[in-house]
């Protein structure tokens, strides 16, 4: 199961549009969720409307917060992102089996062996989140909030029965030419986070389409392993296949 954590606070305004962006990655089955960060005042009209749209697009989630419930809300967006997919499936094995009917028509057995299921694999699924860290000259008062924001996540990551791995890019990179930055390749090791903000370069741009395209990229060329993306899939066949045989 794959992610993409967008944290920024404002609008885009360079390259490619970030909406356009996250379509391209719930096409590749890469879920975007989008997180605001607010300190003082808002984000505004049009910033607020470019995240909701971002998420939307990417089928994923949009919330604007202010720096004190920023670790909690970006926990609340990862699982809850994870129990829509699992939900979704799911809800695919019941279409077989019932046509147009809905989980509600089963029996109560067979309902609550379902819900059984989906709390199991959501503890359970393999899981990648790629965090997109908006490192432009506006958010450098937020970064200490959403370094504190991704231990915690890197923590309750750990937590999880499942394999859980965590890559961190920022935008724009260290130089004109480089929309992102990987600060932190695919990892198991949460242990490394602690050391990714000492080499952030707080820079004015925000190009915020280029630097899903960056991410995408980089979930479809993963080169330090690749045959990982094939394990994962396999394990989510193997997966899909249980949630059927409690269906039906």
């Amino acid at each position: 199961m794959k992610q993409i954590m967008l944290i920024t606070d404002g609008c885009s305004n360079v390259g490619e549009s970030p909406v356009l962006a996250a379509a391209h990655a719930l096409q590749e089955g890469i879920t975007v969720n989008v997180v605001g960060v607010v300190d003082y005042g808002t984000i505004g009209e049009i910033g607020s409307r470019e995240i909701a749209d971002i998420a939307k697009a990417g089928g994923g989630l949009s919330r604007i917060v202010g720096t004190p419930q920023l670790a909690q809300t970006i926990q609340m967006m990862t699982r809850k992102t994870v129990v829509q997919t699992i939900q979704q499936a799911v809800n695919k094995e019941v279409k077989k089996i019932l046509g147009d009917g809905s989980l509600d028509q089963l029996p109560p057995v067979q309902r609550s062996q379902v819900v059984t299921v989906v709390d199991e694999l959501t503890e359970t699924t393999p899981l990648r989140i790629a965090l997109l860290i908006d490192a432009s000259a506006s958010m450098k008062p937020k970064l200490g909030a959403v370094e504190d924001a991704i231990r915690d996540l890197a923590l309750s990551l750990e937590a999880r029965e499942g394999k859980s791995e965590i890559a961190v890019f920022h935008f724009p990179g260290n130089n004109s030419s480089e929309d992102a930055k990987l600060d932190l390749d695919w990892t198991h090791d949460m242990s490394g986070i602690r050391t990714l903000f000492s080499k952030l370069h707080m820079r004015g741009a925000t190009p915020t389409g280029p630097a899903i395209f960056k991410v995408l990229e980089h979930y479809r060329y993963d080169t330090l392993d690749e045959h990982r993306g094939r394990r994962l899939s396999d394990d989510h066949d193997e997966r899909e296949g249980m949630i059927g045989g409690y269906v039906v």
